[in-house]
C-alpha cells in the first residue's frame, strides 16, 4: 500500500501530498444535444475545446460499456421493446444522465498510474450499475487522454487526468392505475401495470435531513431541511469505494459550512505560480517577436543599402566599359599609321610630313597612357565583378528568406500587423481563461468542511438534549 512517508524518502516533501477528493456529479442531456456529448466521450470529433486532449493517447481510453448504435437510436429501440417509457415527456425533456466520477490526478500517479486507474474506475462503474441499473447504462468510458499540465510540469513527464463518464437513463418504477373509464368499476384506482418510467426529477429527489434519532430537521422558518440528491450520491460513492478497499482520498462532510482552506490555498498558490510563469513566458515570446520584427526591418534597410551599392558598382563598371570601347576605337587610327611617311631611297630613314608626325607622337603618348589605364581598369573590373557577385549572392539569400513576409507586407501591411498582435492576444486570452476555469473548478469541486470545534459543539448539544 502506498505511503506518503515512504514516498518522501524518494525526494518529495510532505507539502507535495495534499488531500485528494472523490467527486461524483451528474450532468443532464436532452435528445437534441446528446449527440455532441456522445461524440466527445467517444472521441469522434476532429477538434476539442479542451486543448489538453491528446488524441495520440486516445487508444488508452477504456470502455466498460458501449452501444453499437447512437444513444437516441438505442432509446427508441428500448421504447419499442417496452423496456422503458417516455410517457408524458416533452421533446426537450432531460432523459439522459451523465455521471462523471473523478479524483485528483496525483492520487493515481501516487498509486500506480494507468493500471491502477483502470481498476479503480471499473469498480466505480459497478457503483454506477448499482445506482442506475446495469440495463439502463448506455455508455461508460474512462478517459486517459487528457493531459494534466500542472502535474506534467511538476513530475517532468506526461501525467494524464483519469476520469469516468457514464451515460444512463434515469429510470423509476411507476404504477399505472385503472381510470374511471374502466368498465370493471372494482378495478378503478388499483394498479394496472408497473412501468420503467424515464424521469430525472423523480430519480434525483432531495431527502429530508434528520438528526441522530431519525427526527426531521427544520430551518428557522419551520421548513424541512433538504439534502440534495447529488450530495447523497457523493456520499454513497465515497462509501462504496472505501468499502471496496480504496483509501487515500476523502469526501466532504454533509452540511459543512467551512472550506478546506489549507488544501485549497495550497492549490491556488501553485496555480497562481504557474499562471505567473505562463504570463512571463508569453511576455518573453512577445518581446522575442518584437525583436524579430525589428531585426527584419533592419535587414530590409540593409538590403536596400546593398542594392544601392550594387547599382553604384554597376554604374562604375559601365563607365569602365565605355573607356575600353574608346580604346578599341584606336585601331582605326593605328591602321592608318601604315601609310604614314616615305622611306628614302638608299637609306633606312623615313620622311614624314610634320602634321602626320605630330599625329604619330600623340598616338604614341595615348598608347602608353592607355596601357597603364588598361592594366588598372582590368584589375578594378575583376575586383568589382567579384564584389558584385558576392553582394548579389547575399542579396538573393536575404531576399529568399524574407520573400513571403515582404510580399505579405506589400499586399496588406495592416493585416500582417493585426495578425501578429492577434496571435499574441489569443495566446494570452487562452491562458487567462484556462487558469480561470482551473480556479473555478478548484473552488466549486468541493463542499466546505465542518470545523472540529463546530462538530464538538453539535455533539455536546445532542447529549444535552438527551
Amino acid at each position: 500500500m502506498w505511503s506518503p512517508l515512504a514516498t518522501c524518502k524518494k525526494g518529495f516533501s510532505m507539502d507535495d501530498f495534499k488531500t485528494n477528493y472523490s467527486v461524483a456529479r451528474v450532468v443532464t442531456h436532452t435528445r437534441d444535444n446528446i449527440s455532441k456529448f456522445e461524440k466527445h466521450n467517444a472521441r469522434k470529433n476532429e477538434t476539442y475545446s479542451n486543448m489538453n486532449v491528446d488524441l495520440s493517447q486516445t487508444q488508452n481510453n477504456v470502455y466498460y460499456k458501449n452501444c453499437d448504435t447512437t444513444l437516441n437510436e438505442k432509446v427508441k429501440e428500448m421504447v419499442a421493446n417496452g423496456q422503458i417509457s417516455l410517457r408524458g415527456l416533452k421533446d426537450n425533456a432531460k432523459i439522459f444522465d451523465e455521471l462523471v466520477f473523478d479524483i485528483n490526478s496525483e492520487y493515481f500517479e501516487q498509486n500506480g498510474g494507468y493500471e491502477f486507474a483502470k481498476e479503480f474506475y471499473e469498480k466505480a462503474f459497478h457503483f454506477a450499475e448499482q445506482e442506475m441499473g446495469s440495463e439502463n447504462i448506455l455508455q461508460a468510458v474512462m478517459h486517459a487522454d487528457e493531459l494534466n499540465v500542472a502535474l506534467t510540469e511538476k513530475y517532468g513527464k506526461p501525467i494524464y487526468h483519469y476520469h469516468l463518464h457514464v451515460i444512463a437513463l434515469p429510470i423509476v418504477k411507476k404504477e399505472v392505475k385503472w381510470s374511471k373509464r374502466c368498465k370493471d368499476k372494482s378495478l378503478v384506482g388499483t394498479t394496472k401495470e408497473v412501468i420503467n418510467q424515464v424521469s430525472h426529477s423523480k430519480k434525483w429527489k432531495s431527502e429530508k435531513a434528520t438528526d441522530n434519532f431519525g427526527n426531521p430537521l427544520y430551518d428557522k422558518k419551520g421548513k424541512p431541511i433538504l439534502i440534495k440528491s447529488y450530495s447523497l450520491l457523493q456520499d454513497r460513492f465515497f462509501q462504496y469505494m472505501s468499502d471496496s478497499g480504496y483509501r487515500g482520498f476523502i469526501r466532504g462532510v454533509k452540511g459543512s459550512t467551512n472550506e478546506h482552506l489549507d488544501n485549497l490555498n495550497y492549490k491556488i498558490k501553485k496555480e497562481n505560480e504557474r499562471l505567473v510563469d505562463l504570463k512571463e513566458k508569453t511576455n518573453s515570446k512577445e518581446n522575442e517577436l518584437e525583436n524579430k520584427q525589428q531585426e527584419l526591418e533592419n535587414k530590409q534597410i540593409e538590403l536596400k543599402n546593398k542594392q544601392f551599392e550594387i547599382d553604384n558598382k554597376q554604374d562604375e563598371i559601365a563607365k569602365i566599359e565605355t573607356k575600353l570601347d574608346e580604346y578599341v576605337n584606336y585601331t582605326t587610327t593605328i591602321d592608318e599609321l601604315d601609310n604614314l611617311g616615305k622611306q628614302k631611297r638608299f637609306s633606312k630613314k623615313v620622311e614624314i610630313e610634320k602634321d602626320k608626325f605630330e599625329t604619330l607622337i600623340n598616338l604614341a603618348k595615348k598608347g602608353i597612357s592607355a596601357d597603364r589605364i588598361i592594366k588598372n581598369l582590368e584589375t578594378r573590373v575583376n575586383n568589382l565583378v567579384e564584389s558584385v557577385y558576392s553582394w548579389k549572392q547575399r542579396f538573393e539569400d536575404l531576399q529568399g528568406k524574407t520573400k513571403d513576409f515582404i510580399e505579405a507586407v506589400k499586399i496588406a501591411p495592416q493585416k500582417v500587423t493585426d495578425f501578429l498582435k492577434d496571435i499574441i492576444f489569443k495566446e494570452q486570452e487562452r491562458i487567462r481563461k484556462l487558469e480561470q476555469e482551473r480556479l473555478e473548478k478548484l473552488y466549486n469541486s468541493r463542499k466546505p468542511k465542518q470545523s472540529p470545534n463546530l462538530e464538538k459543539s453539535k455533539k455536546r448539544r445532542t447529549r444535552d438534549a438527551r
